[in-house]
């Protein structure tokens, strides 16, 4: 039984981490979406209300940045919007991290070193997502000239 349970706690972890990188890049479409959302609720929309509003904005937001990323030229204008999206991945993934090892290690030294790797972690895969989203948008390349 103790091997079973140390198992499935491998798997559960596994399975957690797999979601965390997966979902890494869509961290600001969803704190954009709970905020308006909550807005809207605040503001009288009721909870039907604050749903569609939360879900249209995190929408807009994700669709905006890939469009964004697809027409801006400038390299440096890139990188921010990459880094608009990267920075909020980072911070959930560096609190994720955290929560982990939280329970298993007892020194707060090495919390806090682990959940910096694990921010470094996650923002390094959401920056390899945004940037992979950018290019799998259509390419313009020019005639041949004949």
């Amino acid at each position: 039984m103790i091997v079973l349970g140390i198992l499935l706690s491998i798997a559960a972890i596994g399975f957690f981490c797999w979601l965390l990188f997966t979902l890494a890049v869509f961290a600001l479409p969803s704190f954009a979406g709970i905020t308006a959302g909550g807005w809207a609720h605040h503001t009288g929309a009721g909870w039907l209300g604050a749903i569609l509003i939360g879900l249209v904005a995190a929408g807009l937001t994700l669709g905006l940045g890939q469009l964004l990323l697809g027409l801006v030229r400038p390299l440096w204008a890139r990188l921010l919007i990459a880094l608009a999206f990267v920075a909020p991945a980072a911070i959930a993934g560096y609190h994720a991290t955290h929560g982990i090892v939280k329970h298993t290690m007892p020194s707060e030294t090495w919390q806090l070193v682990f959940s910096v790797v694990g921010a470094i972690a996650v923002g390094v895969t959401a920056f390899a997502r945004v940037t992979g989203m950018a290019a799998t948008g259509p390419s313009i390349q020019s005639p041949a000239r004949v």
